[in-house]
């Protein structure tokens, strides 16, 4: 546990969980979880990895779940696809829920779905009048069916549409306004989103509605350049997280004051003991920031 941890109390933040790092759990670490008990605040999982009815991934998901507090990810409902939900695919995530209760339950703002075809990605929307009313609609029934609020993840994208009439901060605003969702903020979403389109990313931070997020995710991303030799960057979770998106939680963190924030790395997993570094230069980031913002008060 940091120094700056110990300096504050862990408020439990918006939502449940408390207001600590925590990591994305993956089958390769299930035994050093189990066995070790690692310090920290919670694990995530994705929805769809334990949507069988039993086997080892539920029998050690039930070991985690005795010891810590879970957030579940939802990566394969295409909240923003044309069609309607899947009925089976949300009575699945329905009765994941029920059996883990986890804290937070999350989905992407995106779509991955058309007819009979799944695409392996989470593709962006354009930000419309119409995709508005969609979206809202498949969150109000998903609301619904899990009996909960859900959080709405901001996307990493390489294109965007020229009919949006919406800035994206703007449309998450309005998502929020209509149907009462809660928002997950990825970070390095927001910085690779923001490279590749030249976005202003303080702009961005400053217009989206941060009072309404109420978990963080931190990933690392692979940088390219596209025919032009323009950055190009890509949402891998598959190395540590960059310098300039610490830097972007930081600020994130002096504005929203601590909120649990997730580790995400998807392959090439590295041992456990670096994804546990991550999490404690998390922790400490997010309690210094606190800490900062609480003598500036002091002193006005």
């Amino acid at each position: 546990m940091s120094q700056a941890t110990e300096q504050l109390p862990r408020t439990l933040a918006r939502g449940g969980l408390s207001a600590r790092a925590g990591v994305g759990l993956k089958a390769e670490h299930y035994r050093t979880v189990i066995e070790t008990r690692p310090d920290v605040g919670f694990f995530e999982v994705h929805a769809e990895n334990y949507m069988g009815a039993g086997g080892p991934p539920h029998r050690y998901l039930a070991a985690v779940r005795e010891r810590y507090t879970l957030s579940v990810h939802g990566v394969g409902l295409s909240i923003g696809g044309m069609a309607p939900l899947d009925a089976l695919h949300l009575q699945r995530l329905k009765a994941l829920n029920a059996r883990y209760a986890p804290a937070l339950f999350s989905e992407h703002l995106a779509w991955s779905t058309h007819g009979t075809h799944f695409f392996n990605d989470l593709l962006p929307l354009p930000y419309t009048a119409e995709t508005l009313v969609r979206v809202a609609d498949h969150v109000d029934e998903l609301q619904n069916t899990l009996g909960r609020q859900v959080l709405i993840e901001n996307p990493s994208t390489y294109v965007a549409y020229s009919a949006s009439d919406w800035s994206e901060p703007a449309f998450f605003t309005e998502l929020v306004r209509r149907t009462g969702c809660g928002l997950l903020l990825d970070v390095n979403n927001v910085y690779v989103a923001c490279t590749n389109q030249v976005w202003d990313m303080v702009g961005y931070i400053d217009a989206f509605p941060l009072g309404s997020v109420k978990e963080i995710h931190l990933a690392g991303h692979a940088r390219e350049c596209d025919e032009a030799g323009r950055p190009l960057l890509i949402d891998t979770h598959d190395r540590l997280i960059d310098d300039e998106v610490w830097a972007l939680f930081a600020r994130v963190i002096e504005r929203t004051g601590p909120v649990p924030s997730l580790i995400e790395w998807d392959s090439k997993l590295p041992d456990w003991a670096v994804l546990q570094e991550e999490a404690e230069r998390a922790e400490a980031t997010m309690y210094a920031m606190a800490a900062s913002g609480a003598q500036r008060a002091a002193r006005r």
